[in-house]
């Protein structure tokens, strides 16, 4: 067929079809929305800072040093200062961010390094903590998979930095956390009641699958959701019901492939492992919004949870804090419990913070 031959819809023939005038109208409102939003959030940051911050990414110098020719640092962790963490959050009216270690993380196949490279890294956030009253708290990082170093590591964490809980990666070595291999880790931390915070990384099957798309566009929320259906469906979840645990990115592809689990919980073996249904577990995680912080992804995991399991992220330095204010601000999901997002629901998870 030729251009000549195919026939235009005009505004008489197809009622969804806008002129000109009536897009650029319409863009205009929305860029408008947009501004309005914008001056909102920066209003809101002009009061006394409230705000918790529990996905915040800070790297040591010393990290630097340990990972390099071993990995890839990426340009904004590679540049990140402390002043730039107080900037944003000042900017954004946050009062205290949750450190942790992003990615690339720390094993590299030596238990020995990782174990060296956990401790300084968790010395090194304790130190921020003591020189920054009321502006940090911390995930501590852990030596994963081995679980010897890891064990001694919570317990120095837990008990001497009085770390308000740890930080793991969703999956080491192929392996997600449901795996048998992380059963002696995850009992302590259930004993301990202990707060947990999961943040993706890409496993060594998918990674650079789209070479012109970087990982973390799409394996990081598809990592995130592996990892919970291996604590789901291994029975995991159901062993550890003490553990706090923190989904970063609004638990990632999990509240659209929800009605897949529900399905696969109907199964014989599966049901074994759920005798709750699959909704319940699930409900009874926290998850935050760093880089969810939009209608689409907050209506989906508002259809699922209550908005007790939200928690205000902002996966700093990849991100800025404003940037989820005004995103949040735009959710009128969340908008009777905003305040309760970004402060209330963590100060309930990690009273120390109230101090």
């Amino acid at each position: 067929m030729t251009d000549s031959a195919v026939r235009r819809p005009t505004a008489a023939t197809c009622g969804c079809c806008l002129s000109r005038r009536q897009m650029l109208a319409g863009g205009a409102a929305f860029a408008a929305s947009a501004v309005g939003l914008h001056h909102a959030a920066r209003a809101q940051t002009a009061t006394v800072p409230f705000r918790i911050d529990v996905h915040h990414h800070l790297t040591p110098p010393d990290y630097v040093t340990a990972i390099t020719g071993k990995a890839h640092l990426p340009v904004p962790a590679a540049n990140w200062s402390l002043a730039k963490s107080l900037d944003d959050m000042d900017a954004a009216g946050v009062q205290t961010a949750v450190l942790s270690i992003s990615t690339p993380g720390l094993w590299f196949g030596d238990a020995a390094a990782a174990a060296r490279l956990a401790r300084g890294c968790n010395d090194y956030m304790a130190r921020l903590i003591a020189d920054n009253p009321g502006r940090f708290g911390s995930f501590a990082a852990l030596p994963l998979p081995n679980a010897d170093a890891t064990l001694g590591e919570i317990a120095y964490a837990l008990d001497t930095l009085k770390a308000d809980g740890v930080s793991v990666f969703t999956s080491y070595d192929g392996k997600w956390l449901g795996d048998a291999l992380f059963v002696p880790v995850f009992d302590e931390l259930n004993r301990r009641k202990a707060v947990v915070s999961v943040h993706p990384n890409t496993t060594a099957c998918c990674g650079n699958l789209i070479p012109y798309i970087p990982d973390s566009v799409i394996e990081y929320g598809t990592d995130t959701t592996r990892t919970i259906a291996s604590l789901i469906f291994s029975g995991a979840a159901e062993r550890w019901p003490d553990i706090r645990f923190i989904f970063s990115h609004a638990g990632g592809a999990m509240p659209f492939l929800i009605e897949r689990f529900e399905v696969l919980a109907r199964m014989p073996q599966a049901a074994k492992m759920l005798p709750g249904g699959v909704r319940a577990p699930l409900q009874r995680f926290f998850y935050d919004t760093a880089q969810s912080s939009n209608p689409a992804a907050m209506g989906a995991l508002r259809q699922l949870v209550e908005p007790t399991q939200i928690l205000f992220g902002t996966d700093f330095p990849y991100r800025t804090s404003l940037e989820h204010v005004t995103g949040l601000a735009g959710c009128k999901v969340l908008a009777p419990d905003l305040r309760r997002i970004e402060r209330d629901n963590a100060l309930g998870l990690l009273p120390r913070l109230r101090g």
